[in-house]
Protein backbone atom coordinates (compact mmCIF):
# COMPACT_ATOMS: atom_id res chain seq x y z
CA UNK A 1 0.00 0.00 0.00
CA UNK A 2 1.06 3.62 -0.48
CA UNK A 3 2.27 5.15 2.77
CA UNK A 4 3.19 8.77 3.38
CA UNK A 5 6.19 9.27 5.66
CA UNK A 6 5.59 11.77 8.45
CA UNK A 7 8.22 11.18 11.12
CA UNK A 8 7.43 11.71 14.79
CA UNK A 9 10.21 12.49 17.28
CA UNK A 10 8.25 10.68 19.98
CA UNK A 11 9.88 7.26 19.91
CA UNK A 12 12.79 5.36 21.37
CA UNK A 13 14.55 2.02 21.05
CA UNK A 14 12.74 -1.14 22.03
CA UNK A 15 14.39 -3.10 24.85
CA UNK A 16 17.00 -5.61 23.75
CA UNK A 17 15.34 -8.83 22.68
CA UNK A 18 11.83 -7.35 22.56
CA UNK A 19 9.51 -9.13 20.16
CA UNK A 20 6.55 -7.47 18.47
CA UNK A 21 3.61 -9.72 19.33
CA UNK A 22 0.68 -7.29 19.57
CA UNK A 23 -1.10 -4.67 17.47
CA UNK A 24 -3.13 -2.01 19.26
CA UNK A 25 -5.89 -0.18 17.38
CA UNK A 26 -6.83 3.32 18.53
CA UNK A 27 -9.06 6.13 17.40
CA UNK A 28 -7.55 9.61 17.42
CA UNK A 29 -10.36 11.27 19.39
CA UNK A 30 -9.67 14.69 17.91
CA UNK A 31 -11.75 17.00 15.75
CA UNK A 32 -9.73 16.44 12.56
CA UNK A 33 -7.16 14.08 11.15
CA UNK A 34 -4.82 17.01 10.54
CA UNK A 35 -4.94 17.98 14.21
CA UNK A 36 -4.29 14.39 15.25
CA UNK A 37 -1.33 14.02 12.92
CA UNK A 38 0.20 17.26 14.15
CA UNK A 39 -0.22 16.22 17.79
CA UNK A 40 1.34 12.80 17.23
CA UNK A 41 4.34 14.47 15.58
CA UNK A 42 4.76 17.24 18.15
CA UNK A 43 7.73 16.66 20.46
CA UNK A 44 5.97 18.51 23.28
CA UNK A 45 3.10 15.99 23.51
CA UNK A 46 5.10 12.85 24.22
CA UNK A 47 2.68 10.66 22.24
CA UNK A 48 2.95 8.89 18.91
CA UNK A 49 1.97 5.78 17.00
CA UNK A 50 3.53 3.79 14.22
CA UNK A 51 0.75 4.56 11.74
CA UNK A 52 -2.24 6.85 11.27
CA UNK A 53 -5.07 6.13 8.85
CA UNK A 54 -7.23 9.09 7.83
CA UNK A 55 -10.94 8.83 7.00
CA UNK A 56 -10.21 8.93 3.26
CA UNK A 57 -7.86 5.95 3.64
CA UNK A 58 -4.61 7.93 3.45
CA UNK A 59 -2.01 6.18 5.58
CA UNK A 60 0.93 7.84 7.34
CA UNK A 61 3.94 6.19 8.94
CA UNK A 62 5.23 8.18 11.92
CA UNK A 63 7.50 5.67 13.66
CA UNK A 64 9.45 2.80 12.11
CA UNK A 65 8.17 -0.58 13.26
CA UNK A 66 11.53 -1.46 14.78
CA UNK A 67 11.20 1.54 17.10
CA UNK A 68 9.07 1.90 20.23
CA UNK A 69 6.19 4.35 19.68
CA UNK A 70 4.43 5.93 22.67
CA UNK A 71 0.80 4.98 22.14
CA UNK A 72 -0.34 2.53 24.83
CA UNK A 73 0.32 4.48 28.02
CA UNK A 74 -0.46 2.77 31.33
CA UNK A 75 -1.79 -0.58 30.15
CA UNK A 76 -1.98 -4.32 30.74
CA UNK A 77 -2.58 -7.43 28.67
CA UNK A 78 -2.08 -11.07 29.58
CA UNK A 79 0.14 -10.26 32.52
CA UNK A 80 2.33 -7.74 30.68
CA UNK A 81 2.46 -4.04 31.46
CA UNK A 82 5.13 -3.12 28.91
CA UNK A 83 2.74 -2.88 25.97
CA UNK A 84 4.69 -0.18 24.09
CA UNK A 85 7.76 -2.42 24.22
CA UNK A 86 6.06 -5.26 22.38
CA UNK A 87 3.40 -3.69 20.14
CA UNK A 88 2.63 -1.68 17.04
CA UNK A 89 0.15 1.17 17.38
CA UNK A 90 -2.28 2.15 14.62
CA UNK A 91 -4.28 5.37 15.06
CA UNK A 92 -7.54 5.53 13.11
CA UNK A 93 -8.93 9.01 12.56
CA UNK A 94 -12.31 9.46 14.28
CA UNK A 95 -13.57 12.31 16.48
CA UNK A 96 -14.31 9.82 19.24
CA UNK A 97 -16.87 9.96 22.00
CA UNK A 98 -16.01 13.54 22.98
CA UNK A 99 -16.20 15.25 19.58
CA UNK A 100 -18.93 13.31 17.75
CA UNK A 101 -18.23 9.60 17.50
CA UNK A 102 -19.27 8.20 14.14
CA UNK A 103 -18.95 5.13 11.96
CA UNK A 104 -15.63 4.44 10.28
CA UNK A 105 -15.86 5.03 6.48
CA UNK A 106 -15.45 2.18 4.02
CA UNK A 107 -12.32 3.67 2.46
CA UNK A 108 -10.75 3.94 5.89
CA UNK A 109 -11.66 0.37 6.83
CA UNK A 110 -10.17 -0.90 3.59
CA UNK A 111 -6.86 0.77 4.46
CA UNK A 112 -7.04 -0.64 8.00
CA UNK A 113 -7.45 -4.13 6.56
CA UNK A 114 -4.56 -3.78 4.11
CA UNK A 115 -2.14 -2.29 6.63
CA UNK A 116 -3.13 -4.71 9.38
CA UNK A 117 -2.73 -7.72 7.10
CA UNK A 118 0.78 -6.57 6.22
CA UNK A 119 1.97 -5.94 9.77
CA UNK A 120 0.52 -9.09 11.35
CA UNK A 121 2.07 -11.20 8.59
CA UNK A 122 5.42 -9.45 8.95
CA UNK A 123 5.56 -10.03 12.71
CA UNK A 124 3.50 -13.23 12.97
CA UNK A 125 1.01 -11.60 15.33
CA UNK A 126 -1.88 -13.99 16.10
CA UNK A 127 -5.45 -12.69 15.64
CA UNK A 128 -6.10 -12.88 19.39
CA UNK A 129 -3.38 -10.29 19.99
CA UNK A 130 -4.87 -7.62 17.73
CA UNK A 131 -6.73 -5.60 20.36
CA UNK A 132 -8.17 -2.18 21.07
CA UNK A 133 -6.81 0.55 23.29
CA UNK A 134 -9.79 0.10 25.60
CA UNK A 135 -8.91 -3.59 25.99
CA UNK A 136 -5.47 -2.82 27.41
CA UNK A 137 -6.54 0.30 29.36
CA UNK A 138 -10.20 -0.26 30.33
CA UNK A 139 -10.21 2.30 33.13
CA UNK A 140 -8.96 5.11 30.85
CA UNK A 141 -9.89 4.47 27.24
CA UNK A 142 -12.92 3.85 25.02
CA UNK A 143 -11.26 3.47 21.63
CA UNK A 144 -11.69 2.39 18.97
CA UNK A 145 -15.18 1.90 20.41
CA UNK A 146 -18.40 0.09 19.72
CA UNK A 147 -18.81 1.42 16.16
CA UNK A 148 -15.55 -0.14 15.01
CA UNK A 149 -16.16 -3.28 12.93
CA UNK A 150 -14.14 -5.96 14.70
CA UNK A 151 -16.17 -8.74 13.11
CA UNK A 152 -15.11 -7.54 9.67
CA UNK A 153 -11.47 -7.90 10.68
CA UNK A 154 -12.12 -11.32 12.20
CA UNK A 155 -13.77 -12.50 8.97
CA UNK A 156 -10.43 -11.82 7.27
CA UNK A 157 -8.41 -13.58 9.96
CA UNK A 158 -7.13 -10.31 11.41
CA UNK A 159 -8.79 -10.50 14.81
CA UNK A 160 -11.21 -12.77 16.67
CA UNK A 161 -14.99 -12.78 16.95
CA UNK A 162 -17.37 -15.20 18.73
CA UNK A 163 -19.52 -16.50 15.89
CA UNK A 164 -21.92 -18.56 17.99
CA UNK A 165 -22.02 -17.68 21.69
CA UNK A 166 -23.30 -20.67 23.62
CA UNK A 167 -23.97 -21.37 27.27
CA UNK A 168 -23.31 -18.33 29.43
CA UNK A 169 -22.16 -20.47 32.33
CA UNK A 170 -21.72 -19.33 35.91
CA UNK A 171 -21.38 -15.53 36.34
CA UNK A 172 -18.79 -16.24 39.02
CA UNK A 173 -16.51 -17.60 36.29
CA UNK A 174 -16.58 -14.36 34.27
CA UNK A 175 -13.78 -12.43 36.05
CA UNK A 176 -11.39 -15.36 35.71
CA UNK A 177 -12.30 -15.87 32.07
CA UNK A 178 -11.78 -12.18 31.30
CA UNK A 179 -8.35 -12.32 32.94
CA UNK A 180 -7.44 -15.41 30.93
CA UNK A 181 -8.54 -13.64 27.74
CA UNK A 182 -6.03 -10.92 28.65
CA UNK A 183 -7.84 -8.20 30.60
CA UNK A 184 -6.28 -6.72 33.73
CA UNK A 185 -7.59 -8.68 36.75
CA UNK A 186 -6.83 -5.71 39.01
CA UNK A 187 -9.02 -3.28 37.07
CA UNK A 188 -12.60 -2.66 38.29
CA UNK A 189 -14.84 -5.37 36.87
CA UNK A 190 -17.39 -2.89 35.52
CA UNK A 191 -14.68 -1.16 33.48
CA UNK A 192 -13.38 -4.46 32.13
CA UNK A 193 -16.87 -5.64 31.21
CA UNK A 194 -17.57 -2.33 29.46
CA UNK A 195 -14.36 -2.64 27.44
CA UNK A 196 -15.23 -6.22 26.53
CA UNK A 197 -18.71 -5.14 25.42
CA UNK A 198 -17.36 -2.33 23.25
CA UNK A 199 -15.40 -5.02 21.44
CA UNK A 200 -17.68 -8.06 21.40
CA UNK A 201 -21.20 -6.94 22.42
CA UNK A 202 -21.41 -3.49 20.80
CA UNK A 203 -25.20 -3.31 20.93
CA UNK A 204 -25.21 -3.71 24.71
CA UNK A 205 -22.52 -1.57 26.30
CA UNK A 206 -23.78 -1.24 29.86
CA UNK A 207 -21.01 -2.65 32.07
CA UNK A 208 -23.28 -5.43 33.32
CA UNK A 209 -22.75 -9.19 33.22
CA UNK A 210 -26.01 -9.87 31.42
CA UNK A 211 -26.69 -13.12 29.60
CA UNK A 212 -25.49 -11.88 26.19
CA UNK A 213 -22.24 -10.65 27.69
CA UNK A 214 -21.68 -13.82 29.73
CA UNK A 215 -22.23 -15.95 26.62
CA UNK A 216 -19.81 -13.80 24.61
CA UNK A 217 -17.18 -14.01 27.38
CA UNK A 218 -17.49 -17.80 27.39
CA UNK A 219 -17.18 -17.96 23.60
CA UNK A 220 -14.18 -15.61 23.40
CA UNK A 221 -12.53 -17.54 26.22
CA UNK A 222 -12.76 -20.68 24.09
CA UNK A 223 -11.47 -18.83 21.00
CA UNK A 224 -8.54 -17.48 22.97
CA UNK A 225 -7.55 -21.02 23.85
Amino acid sequence: MDIIERASPNANDRPAGACIDMVILHYTGMKTGKAALERLCDADTGVSAHYLIDEDGTTYRMVAEARRAWHAGSSHWSGAADINDRSLGIEIVNPGHVFGYRAFPETQMQSVEVLLAEVVARHHVPPSRVVGHSDIAPTRKQDPGELFDWKRLADKGLSIWPEAPGDAGDPADAPGRLAEIGYDPKAPLTDVVTAFQRRFVPAGVNGMLDQDTLAAIAAVHVLNG
